[in-house]
């Protein structure tokens, strides 16, 4: 199914020349009405309408976050505050919240790039959609709101939270889709468990979620305790908010809005572009958005383009579901290590619960890992020698997976802090 089919199947030389116009009027915008980037422009001697091919975009400098910080609230904004209808921020935890704003076009924009990935996944005009994102300047649960709307869907509103009356309104209001982040998924499918509700008397089909990495093996548990297919969408509210990428039914990798952004993957170290396949920081530029056009954006997420035709037949590009980011990449005694890579190798090992938490120290000169393990009741209850085994078989695992060795404690069933936001998987109390 398509919500937009020209455009979704779009030939790939119209869609390169679409770009290039886009990114032309974008360039152009930006150095007429945002000083920030008129200055960049200016001190590498660039002038928009020098462009010549979408190559040439390497030529301007990239933009990060703390730019964004900089000139809060309103300094990249690249329209009059009268015309902007909506606007959102970052919660500011780690700095200054980054603002964003949406004209009244933006708004469409956002909807039908939502719709797509909803219609994509199989949301259709009959679903009925639960939104269990918080509501508030976080861009998630409004975006999917607009977008199901869009598709004719029938929203509920739950945003996160109270999650027995979640499970409570799935089954009064025959909930059909699940909109969220992986892990308050699995806090709901754990909580129906524990209320001993049978999860044939939902009439969940789709779970929709983002806003966190996840593993397949995450998906596969999420898949087979709420009876749902599980598709990844991906966004970030300094581009648009979710809409940027989502699965489709065949679930193999991510179908980017290329005809709204243009995405490059490079090195995070060099900065130079990867190899096609390769590994590397996503660097997004709006195409088409008018209150607030970003410019090379550094998203910091880690993935890699799929250049194969998929066989829904669209012909965006994909991406492979975020790895980790950079900036939540973990170096152990020299060696990277990211959170999604222990969570696939827990959530093979009979006998342990899909929490766990990570705790780095250093002790000397030398960092130590500690990996809590959530067992089951069954297991940590059980005999010693069990509980042992057990460890030893995490510990192999992860040496082989991560290649350093870490340390490993089982802890009681929802002894870990449950989020019903993104989950907080790592505490590093290293002095770096």
């Amino acid at each position: 199914m398509y919500w937009q089919p020209d455009e979704e199947r779009m030939d790939r030389k119209d869609l390169e020349q679409l770009q290039l116009e886009r990114l032309e009027s974008t360039l152009n915008r930006v150095y007429l009405n945002v000083p920030f980037y008129r200055k960049k422009f200016d001190a590498i001697g660039f002038n928009p309408d020098d462009l010549r091919s979408l190559d040439d975009l390497r030529k301007l400098p990239f933009t990060v976050k703390d730019d964004l910080r900089a000139n809060y609230p309103y300094g990249l904004f690249a329209v009059p505050l009268r015309e902007v209808v909506r606007v959102h921020a970052s919660s500011g935890t780690t700095g200054m919240s980054t603002v964003v704003g949406y004209t009244k076009n933006d708004i469409k924009t956002w909807s039908d790039l939502v719709a797509r990935i909803l219609t994509a996944a199989g949301v259709t005009a009959d679903d009925v959609i639960q939104i269990s994102f918080n509501y508030g300047l976080f861009t998630g649960a409004f975006g999917l709101h607009y977008g199901a709307e869009r598709v004719g869907a029938s929203v509920i509103p739950m945003s996160a939270g109270n999650t027995k009356r979640q499970i409570k309104i799935m089954q009064d209001f025959k909930t059909t889709a699940l909109v969220g982040t992986p892990s308050y998924a699995m806090l709901i499918a754990d909580t129906m468990m524990e209320m001993g509700i049978n999860r044939n008397s939902l009439s969940l089909k789709w779970g929709l979620f983002g806003a966190e990495p996840w593993s397949d093996a995450m998906r596969k548990e999420l898949q087979e305790k709420l009876k749902i297919t599980a598709t990844d969408n991906y966004g970030l509210s300094e581009i648009m908010g979710p809409g940027v990428a989502g699965e489709c039914l065949a679930r193999n990798g991510l179908h980017i809005a290329e005809d709204h952004f243009l995405v490059e993957v490079v090195d995070p170290r060099t900065l130079q572009p990867v190899a096609p396949g390769e590994v590397g920081e996503l660097v997004i530029t709006t195409l088409t958005k008018e209150a607030f056009p970003m410019i090379r954006y550094r998203t910091r997420d880690l993935t890699r383009i799929i250049e194969e035709p998929c066989s829904c037949g669209r012909t965006m590009r994909r991406m492979v579901r975020v790895m980790g980011r950079t900036d939540d990449m973990l170096i152990i005694r020299g060696v990277n290590v990211f959170p999604q890579q222990i969570e696939s190798v827990l959530f093979e090992i009979e006998g342990t619960e899909p929490h766990y938490q990570i705790v780095i120290d250093r002790k000397g000169a030398l960092d130590d890992a500690l990996v809590l393990v959530e067992a089951s009741e069954k297991i940590f209850f059980d005999e010693m020698k069990k509980q042992t085994e057990l460890i030893e078989t995490i510990k192999k695992r992860m040496a082989s997976e991560l290649g350093i060795s870490v340390e490993v404690k089982l802890v009681e069933k929802k002894s870990l802090e449950r989020f019903e936001g993104k989950a907080k998987r790592v505490i590093d109390n290293r002095k770096l």
